[in-house]
């Protein structure tokens, strides 16, 4: 009977026109860890990649399965757009979910722990150390670590204790001297998350990494004593991190308001997914299960072999001794549209020109060198901007604190929702606030994404306003490794639009219209809509048309459908998404002129650039948002259009470029698998990760997109 299930499942997936939004994003996790495979890749970046897919894992369950079970725990109806209800969708959810996670544990147990001796380290269990080394975790464990063990049993005299999120987790069951053998007792030993996850013991020639609950095994005895211990189970569980309700996409007010207190009152949320040891206690699981409510397919195995919570890799990767093994990032280069950047003062600059950034491969610098001098300039009379996420040690925040010092009106919005930012956002708001800076924390249910900078300057008889649009966060580690673009500009048009933005988001103003900016939750997804019906009726009146779009994430059904109609007409539609894509390509009768590719490699691509050839008048626009519900309907998010000629080709080369690649390229297929994209007989491997370093200016005047 199952397997007649699965098949109707498989059916009506197959069926649907859009591709589920969850199914997808573990199809781009699949190509996060595709990058272990490649051999160009030495283990410590595979540790990279496997680090990372893993954190990837924790937050898709916390967010994505934390949100399907408000569904399934509350009654309340959900269709996928696979055409799925809520209950057979986590059936097949959770099959791909255990598939994944099987293959995680295959490439760290078959591919990477057979190499690191080579590397220089090991990862060890007690035992098989040396006998001075046990000696010393031994001391170790008893000064450091024991003293903030505290084991938490549970039984009719004790209630059960609040395990908390991702944190591993020692179940040991245990039977008391005298007792009969059915006559149980559960106790919890949570491992501190402050403990370093691995005790490093260096050789001459190898680090030896001893894994945190290896030394505690080893010792666990002690915990218990004069009792019988019948199993020592080590596991991890997930809680539904979903609180950024505001944003899900088809939840009634009232019912996000039921929800929200019931989170409140759990005061964690729910268990979603429990990864444990094989050859763990039944009687402990089936325990696990039925206060959480989970079935077994919430239950992921992790073999002895392997290693629990992968995210633990980084402080191998972060070991000083390997420091020279991690590739290093290559040097920026100066901005096509500012060859002579730093020999110049900026404000001058700017006041003659538009810069346009693409990081990583050009630096933040400008941007920081510009809020530095404004913070100093006495000409300046305000500093207006968005935070999203920050740098720890942020240049922005000391500009900007010392702006204020020096007499600057300095407002700023810190989006207390950025997940997983939440704390920290609050604490530099906070800190800026008891500064003088004037301080929103976000409005109101929205959550502010856009990325804005607008800095007022009084030269001599007039006022000069410099902006930044982008669509990255004003992030200077991120900055490195995230490929994103930005727009520093003196143009009166965009000034007046950022400002009127600022407006909107500080104050209480409802602009009629802006002129090159396109806002949401007001107008973004109707104008890109029009923007893409101008291309169907250019192609029916058989003028050339065509789409090219780079983006994170392609959800929203609206825009996809209008794409549909678009390669129906037979506008060529080219799209660059990294993540999530809904949208099925090259289905016969409905995206057969529809193309999607997906760039992963060493750097995260996170730029949005919205390209409409407008029969050979392109409009260009870019940005923070992505084509996602809660892009157009939840955030407040911006798109600026480029109407500057030389900065309009950079901007297609960069899409151009991006179509070349086929190095860090998957092609989507109208199953929704990717493929990798390999370079044809005789052609030269084009990695757009190493060929932006080596951009020139004149390289790019004769860019075209369509022939």
């Amino acid at each position: 009977m199952k397997l007649i299930q699965l098949d109707k499942i498989e059916e009506t997936i197959n069926n649907s026109k859009l591709i589920s939004r969850d199914l997808s994003w573990l199809k781009f996790n699949d190509r996060v860890v595709d990058q272990i495979k490649k051999d160009k890749r030495n283990i410590f970046e595979k540790f990279k990649f496997l680090a990372i897919a893993a954190s990837n894992l924790d937050e898709f369950f916390m967010i994505r399965v934390g949100s399907l079970y408000n569904y399934l725990d509350y009654d309340k109806v959900r269709i996928d757009y696979s055409g799925l209800r809520e209950d057979s969708f986590k059936k097949k959810l959770m099959i791909e979910s255990q598939i994944f996670h099987n293959k995680l544990q295959r490439q760290f147990v078959d591919e990477l722990l057979t190499t690191t001796k080579d590397a220089g380290f090991q990862l060890s269990n007690v035992r098989n150390l040396l006998a001075e080394e046990q000696k010393t975790i031994e001391d170790y464990f008893y000064k450091a670590v024991y003293p903030m063990l505290t084991p938490m049993v549970f039984d009719g005299y004790h209630t059960f204790p609040i395990l908390m999120n991702k944190l591993l987790i020692f179940g040991v069951v245990t039977i008391g001297p005298g007792e009969k053998k059915d006559n149980k007792k559960l106790s919890f030993v949570q491992i501190p998350s402050n403990i370093p996850r691995f005790f490093e013991l260096e050789r001459e020639d190898m680090t030896i990494c001893v894994p945190i609950e290896e030394m505690i095994r080893e010792h666990i005895v002690s915990l218990f004593r004069n009792v019988n211990i019948e199993s020592i189970n080590l596991f991890r569980i997930t809680r539904n991190g979903d609180f950024t309700l505001e944003e899900s996409e088809d939840m009634d007010s009232n019912f996000l308001e039921e929800v929200k207190r019931k989170l409140n009152e759990r005061k964690t949320g729910r268990v979603v997914r429990i990864e444990i040891e094989e050859g763990y206690s039944k009687y402990m699981v089936n325990l696990l299960k039925q206060r959480w409510t989970l079935n077994d397919d919430s239950i992921f195995k992790i073999e002895r072999k392997s290693l629990m919570d992968f995210t633990g890799l980084w402080q191998v990767i972060g070991n000083k001794r390997f420091k020279d093994k991690i590739p290093a990032i290559h040097d920026p280069i100066p901005p096509l549209s500012y060859p002579e950047a730093a020999s110049e003062d900026i404000f001058q600059v700017l006041k003659n020109k538009d810069v346009l950034l693409h990081h990583p491969y050009n630096d933040m610098e400008p941007i920081l060198e510009l809020l530095d001098k404004a913070a100093d300039d006495p000409h300046v009379m305000a500093i207006k901007m968005t935070i999203y996420r920050l740098a720890k040690n942020s240049r922005i925040v000391g500009a900007l604190l010392k702006a204020v010092e020096n007499g600057k009106h300095v407002s700023v919005l810190f989006e207390v929702k950025a997940r997983f930012d939440e704390e920290n956002n609050i604490r530099e708001a906070k800190k800026m606030q008891k500064a003088g800076c004037f301080v929103i924390y976000g409005v109101s249910n929205f959550k502010t994404h856009t990325k804005l900078l607008l800095i007022v300057k009084k030269e001599e008889n007039r006022v000069t306003r410099y902006v930044h649009l982008g669509s990255g966060n004003y992030n200077e580690e991120t900055s490195r490794i995230y490929t994103d673009i930005g727009l520093l500009t003196t143009d009166e048009t965009l000034a007046n639009d950022v400002s009127e933005f600022f407006n909107v988001i500080t104050g209480h103003s409802a602009p009629t219209s802006y002129k090159n900016l396109i806002t949401s939750p007001r107008d973004m997804r109707n104008n890109l809509i029009e923007f893409i019906n101008i291309e169907s009726e250019n192609a029916s009146k058989g003028l050339p048309s065509g789409i090219f779009i780079k983006i994170n994430s392609l959800e929203d059904s609206e825009f996809i459908h209008a794409l549909y109609s678009a390669s129906q007409a037979g506008v060529p539609v080219k799209l660059i998404v990294r993540g999530i894509c809904c949208l099925r390509p090259g289905r016969k009768g409905l995206s057969e002129n529809i193309e999607v590719i997906s760039i992963v490699g060493d750097f995260l691509e996170h730029s949005r650039i919205y390209h409409f050839h407008n029969n050979g008048d392109p409009t260009i626009y870019v940005g923070s948002a992505d084509a996602m519900v809660r892009s157009f309907d939840k955030r407040l998010e911006s798109l600026f259009k480029v109407e500057n000629q030389f900065l309009q080709k950079q901007l297609m080369n960069i899409l151009k470029y991006n179509l070349l690649d086929n190095e860090n390229a998957y092609v989507m297929q109208e199953d929704g698998k990717y493929l990798p994209k390999k370079p044809k007989e005789g052609e030269e491997i084009f990695n757009i990760h190493q060929r932006f370093f080596e951009l020139e200016p004149e390289m790019i005047e004769n860019v075209k997109l369509i022939d």
